[in-house]
């Protein structure tokens, strides 16, 4: 399988992961920076939170974490949480701007 294929399934399962704050994805919202497939079944995952203070700063890495291990040719995931770039709202998909009556 390719890793494009790989990648394409790792977001759709991301996609079920909401902002509790928010009822947009957090791909859609822009959360997720980079998803980097590396050895057989290990994805690094490098994502934000809408803020330093969100409510589920610990909890919501861990959830990304389980939903790209569900995915079947992944057997590790590796999540970095990080600030830099702060996240904004230029980051939204256009789907979740509509969602979010920005459009």
């Amino acid at each position: 399988m390719s890793n494009s294929k790989t990648e394409k399934k790792i977001i759709e399962k991301l996609k079920t992961v909401f902002d509790p704050e928010i009822p947009v994805n957090i791909y859609d919202l822009g959360l997720i920076y980079e998803i980097n497939l590396r050895e057989e079944g290990f994805v690094h995952i490098l994502m934000t939170l809408t803020s330093p203070n969100c409510p589920v700063a610990e909890s919501l890495p861990l959830e990304v974490k389980h939903k790209a291990e569900e995915v079947e040719e992944i057997t590790y995931a590796d999540i970095d949480l990080t600030f830099e770039p702060p996240w904004t709202d230029d980051m939204l998909t256009d789907e979740a701007r509509l969602e979010l009556g920005l459009l």
